[in-house]
């Protein structure tokens, strides 16, 4: 018992030891984007794999080099932005930021009420209305250091995901092989596939979640400064941003590739390839892999749900108060940054409403999808520059192979756009 107690121990000690790296990877497995991960994987079967592999270094460098700018400077990308860039960019960058997030509120919510339903019943709207309110009363009104201990025990319903392999009979030959083996399919719909899962795992409110997290955590913890006022430990605290990162994304990407391989066993393997949400993929294992794995994939959607919408409605605000100057930070009481909590609080309130409209949730998701592509490039670009200049970073401009991969990961996410624009006008 007292064994078993220690490793318990333990495992609650090393959680809690990790940080904004853990939550922002995890937030990027969301309801919708469980559903272009089960679609991919459905449509395709594990010769996609491959695309976990590659996103992985590309994702983790972005996020890193956003965090550093978030450590060093004690501000977000758009308290920075603000700072040293014309205010009609930030303005224009903020705004798309806003549409994107408060969309993909929307269809995490619809997804998770109707994964809720197929669980126990009732009514969608129901469920929307409460996962909504929830995760904006819990933002507002739990304390900091308690809220973001709930965020990452959330991160442990991601393994509901890994659990729903068991249920599938995998091929982990085929699995390994679409995972080291690129196959690719010179057809339209694979480039798609490809373009949403790019725009899936690398998204815009990711990095202005965790550089902003990186400054409030400096708000919080008194013996902390910006890296570039106090450069005592400078090396120490890269070290953990980094370690913090690649646990955090090394998860995102594992559960992505779980959900790939369990659709492309289930799914793929019995002809069903068109799976147009992640509630939909939940209820198409029914008859393939059991009840039991249905309950496990629509768990796992509503728990990475209430880990989501927190994430995509908190850089909504950071990113429009720090642009703004304003007061910002989940730490804060709500008469000390009232205007930070309001605009959290607008984005998911829209998202909830945009569930009472005949709004298609399959086109606001591509709708979405497209924004968070097109937003992305600029910010990444904007990013870049910022991590190198000196005005802005002091004696820690990042460089390095962290740096040459982050303009790859930009490269990448253009060439991701500009296919999804030929695309579509051909």
């Amino acid at each position: 018992m007292k064994a078993e107690q220690a490793r318990r121990f333990r495992f609650r000690d090393a959680l809690m030891a990790l940080g904004p790296g853990l939550i922002t990877g995890a937030s990027d497995d969301d309801p919708s984007g469980i559903g272009t991960y089960s679609q991919a994987g459905a449509q395709f079967g594990y010769g996609i794999g491959w695309t976990m592999l590659l996103t992985f270094p590309l994702m983790a460098a972005i996020q890193e080099i956003s965090a550093r700018v978030g450590r060093v400077t004690g501000h977000g990308i758009s308290g920075n932005a603000c700072r040293h860039y014309s205010a009609w960019l930030l303005h224009v960058v903020v705004t798309l930021l806003f549409i994107a997030n408060t969309i993909n509120i929307a269809a995490d919510l619809g997804a998770m009420a109707d994964a809720t339903k197929l669980l126990i019943g009732g009514h969608s709207i129901t469920y929307v209305l409460l996962f909504g309110v929830t995760s904006v009363a819990a933002q507002i009104f739990l304390d900091y250091k308690r809220y973001v201990a709930v965020l990452k025990w959330l991160t442990l319903s991601l393994f509901a995901y890994v659990a729903a392999l068991a249920f599938a009979k995998v091929s982990w030959g085929e699995a390994l092989a679409g995972i080291l083996f690129p196959r690719v399919d010179w057809s339209f719909d694979y480039f798609t596939t490809i373009v949403a899962i790019l725009g899936t795992t690398i998204s815009p409110y990711l990095f202005f979640w965790q550089a902003s997290q990186e400054a409030e955590d400096q708000r919080v913890d008194k013996t902390k400064r910006p890296l570039i006022e106090k450069h005592y430990g400078a090396r120490r605290e890269f070290s953990r941003i980094r370690a913090d990162t690649i646990v955090g994304m090394s998860f995102s990407n594992l559960i992505a590739l779980s959900i790939i391989v369990t659709a492309a066993a289930t799914l793929h393997a019995a002809g069903k390839t068109d799976i147009k949400s992640s509630a939909e993929a939940a209820e198409a294992l029914r008859p393939i892999a059991g009840a039991f794995a249905e309950a496990i994939f629509a768990l796992g959607i509503v728990g990475t749900g209430l880990l989501a919408i927190p994430v995509l409605a908190g850089a909504t605000a950071y990113a429009v108060g720090e642009g703004r100057r304003w007061p910002v930070g989940l730490a804060r009481k709500p008469k000390e940054a009232a205007a930070f909590y309001a605009v959290l609080a607008l984005s998911a309130g829209i998202g909830i409403a945009l569930n009472f409209t005949p709004i298609n949730p399959i086109s606001a998701l591509y709708w979405s999808a497209v924004i968070n592509g097109v937003l992305a490039v600029p910010v990444m670009v904007l990013l870049m520059f910022m991590a190198r200049r000196r005005d802005v970073m002091g004696r820690f401009v990042v460089k390095g192979p962290v740096y040459w991969l982050g303009w790859l990961s930009t490269g990448a996410m253009l060439l991701s756009v500009v296919a999804m624009g030929v695309g579509f006008f051909v």
